[in-house]
């Protein structure tokens, strides 16, 4: 087992920053959804109509 850790470190450990980045990227989206702010990039567009209408639509007021 030890053997193949020490073969695989590097992947091991580039797959853990990759895991880590994701799962950071989806907190910071359910955060900001539960914010009610957009998550698709339009902030402050009008309908979100750039967006084809999906995103969130509670207003900022």
């Amino acid at each position: 087992m030890i053997e193949f850790i020490s073969q695989n470190l590097a992947t091991i450990i580039i797959s853990a920053v990759v895991f880590a980045v994701i799962i950071l990227d989806i907190v910071y989206l359910v955060r900001k959804k539960k914010q009610g702010k957009n998550i698709c990039g339009c902030s402050g567009c009008n309908g979100c109509s750039g967006c084809n209408g999906t995103c969130s639509k509670k207003s900022a007021n």
